[in-house]
């Protein structure tokens, strides 16, 4: 399981600033006004070879009346619960504030590693006078001057986050090999029902009542296919539904389970169909880079003849079209019929989105498939590639080097990835395809 970094501290301190030139690309919303983030944003992201999960966070007013302040403050508060380490934004200019000094005594009480950053240090050579005023927060860890604005410092703080990682034999011993699936999904579509039949147990509550679960509820189960760790998690209403703030927090843990899951089940109602909303459920999976498999639920209670699934696949894939790699299983959580097909597919797929390529082989594909289709121009200058190379797992993310990056057209890029799809059999698992123009840095502009 990949170790998670959040990104705490008051509001326009530089948070997604920061979080933006980690990752090397401008994700989260940047702007002057305090608030432009309100819900936690993740992105994977790699340094020095070890892979991790960047969490950006709206900003922590640890007293106000504002009902969307406290619901920044809370999903602030929902990433700190779960992050490895903690990153401490604070701001040069304003210098440590009451409420830094408050957020720091809170953040000591997580028993997490803190580190505290202070950002727009965007001045060249050492930190002005200014700078060791943070150290009065007597974090154990020592404050590290950063520009999130023009990349000065970034690379001795993700230094400093790898050496505080504990070993990746230490996290692989830790998890114990265990594959974590989470079913995912809108209210009473099946979701406790499907958890308690995999695991072969009344675990949890099953209730006709949309929105009897309300937190992502973990259950370990072992059998002949693996270890597993299934979670159930809340269903996912519509943002114009969502009134109470419980229910606001459920989905928020809902989509943190997406997070920390190896597969996804995206379940559906047959009854229903595909609606809106399971595409933008199934679209959470998707963006995380997580395998999934979609699982019509209630399919004993359809009449069916004998093209009924065949028409229902196809209704799937129209609707779920940016999820055309994911199989589809119909099946009656409550009767038990077809569930019992999940597990060696869960196994396979989690083999599947480990899988790693060379890089000598990846471009003999990559030769071979130019060769077969010419890359395209525009104006008469010509896409060139030079290279390709796997740089992470689960999902399989490659980067493309390219003589410019806006001829690499959307087209010749899903071309690139059906050839990767089928020569290395990576069929039902999504992939990433990073461009990259020669000379840049593949993990990242610092």
């Amino acid at each position: 399981m990949k170790p998670v970094i959040a990104i705490v501290g008051r509001p326009n301190v530089g948070k997604s600033t920061l979080f933006n030139r980690i990752i090397g690309r401008r994700y989260s919303i940047v702007e002057d006004t305090p608030g432009v983030t309100r819900d936690r944003i993740y992105y994977d992201t790699e340094w020095n070879g070890r892979q991790m999960i960047f969490v950006d966070t709206g900003g922590i007013e640890p007293k106000t009346n504002s009902d969307m302040l406290k619901y920044m403050r809370r999903q602030a508060e929902i990433a700190v619960e779960n992050a490895d380490i903690i990153i401490f934004l604070m701001d040069l200019i304003t210098g440590v504030t009451a409420d830094d000094r408050e957020i720091a005594v809170n953040l000591r009480k997580s028993g997490k590693p803190v580190i505290p950053c202070v950002n727009k240090a965007d001045e060249p050579g050492d930190p002005p006078p200014d700078f060791y005023e943070f150290y009065s927060l007597a974090f154990e860890e020592e404050p590290i001057a950063v520009s999130g604005l023009h990349g000065a410092g970034t690379g001795d703080l993700l230094d400093r986050i790898v050496e505080l990682l504990p070993p990746e034999t230490e996290l692989q011993e830790e998890d114990g090999g265990r594959i974590r699936v989470s079913a995912i999904g809108r209210p009473n579509v099946g979701k406790s029902s499907l958890v308690n039949r995999m695991v072969g147990a009344e675990r949890l509550i099953v209730s006709d009542v949309a929105g009897t679960t309300r937190d992502a509820i973990d259950v370990d189960f072992e059998n002949e296919y693996g270890a597993f760790t299934f979670i159930d998690t809340a269903g996912m209403r519509r943002q114009s539904r969502i009134d109470e703030s419980v229910e606001y927090y459920s989905v928020l843990r809902a989509k943190m389970a997406v997070e920390r899951s190896d597969i996804c089940l995206v379940m559906i109602d047959a009854l229903d169909g595909v609606t809106e909303q399971d595409a933008r459920i199934a679209g959470i999976a998707h963006e995380a880079g997580k395998c999934s498999i979609i699982v019509v639920n209630k399919w004993d209670l359809v009449e069916k003849d004998q093209s009924t699934m065949n028409e229902y696949t196809e209704h799937i894939r129209d609707r779920l079209a940016f999820m055309s790699y994911a199989p589809i299983v119909f099946v009656s959580a409550l009767k038990g019929q077809r569930c019992d097909r999940l597990y060696p597919l869960i196994a396979d797929l989690n083999e599947e989105t480990g899988t790693r390529i060379t890089t000598g082989r990846i471009n003999d594909m990559l030769s071979d498939a130019v060769i077969r289709v010419q890359p395209p121009s525009d104006r008469g200058r010509r896409l060139k590639i030079f290279y390709m190379t796997q740089t992470g797992t689960k999902p399989p993310t490659f980067v493309v080097f390219v003589n410019k990056i806006s001829l690499f057209h959307f087209s010749y890029q899903r071309y690139l990835e059906n050839q990767i799809r089928e020569v290395f059999g990576l069929t039902n698992v999504p992939i990433r395809l990073i461009p990259r123009q020669r000379g840049e840095n593949p993990r990242g502009n610092f």
